[in-house]
């Protein structure tokens, strides 16, 4: 059924930035409006018309289309948040990468008032997108396009846009994703029937085969710099964060050491650039870094020094070069300890959660198509979640947005507050809020890797492949045991569950590897 409410809904109001964007410095094809996939150009349509929508999701379709452009898909988005969506139209620039489909199929109706539809596509073609109509008669057959199998590759869903009693509504990516990996995203969705998953395979995705020409798509450095000073995240510290990060040169040139196996009474002082840091391997346990001996010493360096504080930027193409992650990478000497929710009360967790070194990061993904933020992700301890630009929150009438650290445990959010790691009775505690000390990303930041720029050279620590802190291991059950019997008997059992909820790096003090060692540096995030 159509949506029967009369008042306005936020879908019907399309989403703007606070502030207009600038005009980005000069490059060879970044944020130019159109990329060339191999003989296929795509553009990003970013204007529709609202075809049908019921209470929870609208279905809309891309208008109007660029002069020369052909339809691929259309878009389905929650009514929940401001219009802000996209999908790719096609033009065929060599001839033979776009056809007519030669049928539709029916996949999905409702009330007689709506109508999904499959194009059938002919030999050599894949399908990338549905047409929707609101008439029961098949479309045009010149209303969408399909796409030549050699400019397509698999998907998967995304994420869950709407659930019915016998439809599930997704979103599309490629299934392959990374830094170099070639699967484009049309933007378009797809619909699964309740039981049956075999049509989430009848819809593909585009491939960029010209990939090897990165110049022509991703940003430059001026661009680079720009995008930061225009989108860059002010972390905001608890008021009772104790651990503040700091830049690697004040950690190297504060009493840090790199230790060997076999030569531990012999630790090396680190040079302030980490040249002397050993290069490549494996993380294999032969070297290692520790904070300074000396007890004061120890204790101030884990504090870190928050004016020094330096964000390391790793910039990467994503979705085949249609878009650029800046992955900002931020540096804690030390995680402190975590606390636990049980009920009504809050119960310090010993050492669980502490080790030394701690590597954090958000990442910023923008259009190469115009320059515009999409969304941003949220690494939080194991994993993270990617939120729309449409509900990040900005400040000072700015593009730059908010992030949020948590107290000690420096797992990044989105929202001030407190996100509990369990459930109603016992939890790990994620707590964050503003205060005067905070971070602005654009102030102080190095680019640290841009694989696809030949004038950016890597900074020696980013090929440490070891530990930023010793390991030392304890057993973490022992640890909650030792807390529950320093409590109200009441508070003992609920304790006790918490330790199928501790994350896996609170398992040990255990220092963590860079962040090229991570999954995502090559990788999607998680």
């Amino acid at each position: 059924m159509g949506n029967s409410s009369s008042q306005p809904l936020p879908v019907d109001t399309s989403f703007k930035l606070p502030s207009p964007l600038p005009s980005w410095p000069l490059g060879e094809g970044f944020a130019s409006g159109i990329i060339d996939l191999g003989g296929l150009q795509v553009f990003q349509i970013t204007s529709f018309t609202k075809i049908w929508s019921n209470n929870d999701v609208t279905f809309f379709e891309p208008s109007p289309i660029p002069d020369g452009f052909s339809m691929l898909g259309c878009y389905c988005q929650s009514n929940a948040t401001p219009l802000f969506g996209w999908v790719l139209g096609g033009k065929d620039v060599s001839g033979g990468t776009l056809a007519a489909p030669v049928d539709y199929t029916l996949v999905w109706s409702s009330n007689n008032s709506f109508y999904v539809w499959l194009p059938t596509p002919p030999e050599g073609y894949k399908s990338v997108g549905y047409t929707i109509t609101t008439l029961p008669s098949k479309p045009s057959l010149d209303k969408i396009r399909c796409v030549r199998t050699d400019l397509t590759d698999e998907t998967e869903v995304d994420a869950l846009l709407w659930s019915s009693s016998d439809v599930n509504v997704y979103g599309l990516r490629p299934k392959v994703r990374g830094r170099q990996a070639l699967g484009v995203s049309v933007g378009t969705f797809i619909i699964s029937k309740n039981g049956d998953d075999t049509s989430l395979l009848s819809l593909s995705c585009l491939k960029n085969n010209n990939f090897e020409n990165l110049t022509s798509f991703m940003p430059n450095l001026a661009q680079i710099d720009a995008l930061v000073k225009e989108y860059s995240p002010r972390f905001y510290f608890h008021p009772k964060e104790t651990y503040f990060p700091a830049s690697t040169k004040w950690y190297f040139t504060n009493g840090v050491e790199l230790y060997h196996t076999g030569e531990e009474s012999n630790p090396i002082p680190v040079d302030p650039t980490g040249s002397n840091l050993p290069q490549g391997g494996s993380n294999d346990g032969t070297y290692w870094l520790d904070l300074p001996v000396d007890e004061a010493e120890r204790e101030r360096v884990k504090k870190g020094d928050l004016q020094s504080c330096e964000a390391y930027l790793h910039v990467k193409p994503m979705l085949g070069a249609t878009f650029t992650d800046l992955a900002i990478w931020v540096f804690y000497p030390f995680n402190g300890p975590a606390t636990a929710k049980v009920g009504l009360v809050n119960v310090p967790l010993g050492r669980v959660g502490e080790h030394i070194g701690d590597w954090e990061h958000v990442t910023l993904r923008v259009s190469n198509f115009n320059g515009l933020l999409n969304r941003v992700y949220f690494a939080q301890h194991s994993g993270g979640v990617w939120v729309d630009t449409t509900s990040l929150e900005f400040f000072d009438a700015s593009n730059n947005f908010a992030a949020y650290p948590s107290l000690n445990g420096h797992a990044t959010y989105p929202a001030q507050g407190l996100v509990l790691q369990g459930n109603d009775v016992a939890g790990i505690r994620n707590d964050t809020a503003k205060s005067d000390n905070f971070y602005n990303v654009k102030e102080r930041y190095s680019v640290m890797a841009a694989e696809y720029i030949n004038d950016v050279s890597e900074l020696p620590w980013v090929n440490f492949t070891r530990k930023w802190g010793p390991k030392i291991t304890y057993n973490v059950g022992t640890e909650i045991e030792n807390v529950q019997s320093s409590v109200d008997g009441t508070l003992a059992s609920p304790i006790g569950s918490l330790l199928g909820l501790i994350p896996r790096e609170f398992s040990s003090e255990d220092g963590p590897t860079g962040p090229k060692m991570k999954v995502d540096w090559d990788g999607d995030e998680r």
